[in-house]
């Protein structure tokens, strides 16, 4: 019979010929994944056997990785901000770069808040804000209505409760918000066919492309939110590489004050918020 580590050494060496990024991380994960194991049963336990089901499972799961099928999508979840969220085709899979802008929101959220999340996704935004503050109103809006079926499923999974809108940005919503949150499609058209084939191929292209500057979503959102935020209520958006200056500009040229940049763990400018005139 095959051991677990036998099983798991196949897996890096099938991912590293498929040129795989982080072949043994991934070949781990979805061991662990099928066998119910964590990451210490590798080193303690890893001459134990696998069953043959587990072993089909496996290297079925290993081939879709070496076709470049995202990781979150043979798993079908995705952590982030210490939660898990389902993902499917239909929405982009949650990034660590963008629990910055969760955190950062988290720094001026208070409870009872009403919040706005436009172009919610998965909402691992919003429901991650729902989750870490009290008795906040949430509402989150997207154009996909596949992608709004996921963002239900995971509130469900959460406990929380959330109003999810199928809008094209602001078309169907209305009230104000203490809080508008957005992470929108900013990528440059010219720039999708140079992404990595797990993002090129298999985030869904609505959630990626911003338009021939990447800067299309932001003009509509900061010349728009103003009508949707209570006097002294803050916008605040995940920007890409090279965006902040143009974003700071719409959101000064649209009425927002104290616009301030922060940067993710990286270094990079990652969001962009004002306060509301």
């Amino acid at each position: 019979m095959t051991s677990y580590q036998e099983l798991y050494r196949r897996g890096v060496e099938q991912l590293e010929a498929a040129s795989v990024g982080e072949a043994d991380l991934d070949a781990r994960l979805l061991l662990e994944e099928i066998c119910g194991t964590d990451r210490n049963y590798l080193l303690s336990h890893g001459e134990n056997p696998v069953t043959k089901e587990q072993h089909d499972a496996y290297l079925s799961s290993i081939e879709k990785r070496g076709r470049h099928i995202p990781l979150q999508h043979i798993l079908g979840y995705q952590e982030f901000m210490g939660l898990k969220f389902q993902v499917t085709p239909q929405v982009l899979i949650p990034r660590q770069d963008t629990e910055t802008l969760v955190e950062e929101v988290l720094r001026f959220l208070h409870d009872g808040m009403r919040i706005l999340d436009v172009c919610t996704g998965s909402g691992c935004i919003l429901l991650s804000l729902l989750r870490y503050s009290n008795d906040c109103v949430g509402v989150g809006c997207d154009i996909s209505g596949e992608a709004l079926k996921v963002a239900d499923k995971n509130a469900a999974a959460l406990g929380l409760e959330a109003e999810f809108i199928q809008s094209n940005l602001f078309e169907n919503i209305d009230g104000k918000y203490e809080i508008i949150v957005s992470n929108p499609p900013y990528i440059a058209s010219g720039e999708i066919p140079g992404l990595m084939e797990e993002v090129r191929e298999h985030d869904p292209l609505m959630a990626l492309d911003g338009g021939e500057d990447g800067l299309v979503f932001y003009r509509e959102i900061t010349g728009k939110a103003g009508e949707f935020l209570y006097p002294g209520g803050m916008l605040f958006l995940e920007i890409g590489c090279g965006q902040a200056q143009a974003v700071t500009e719409y959101m000064k040229g649209a009425g927002y004050r104290d616009v301030t940049v922060c940067r993710d763990l990286a270094g990079l400018d990652r969001v962009v918020y004002g306060v509301w005139r």
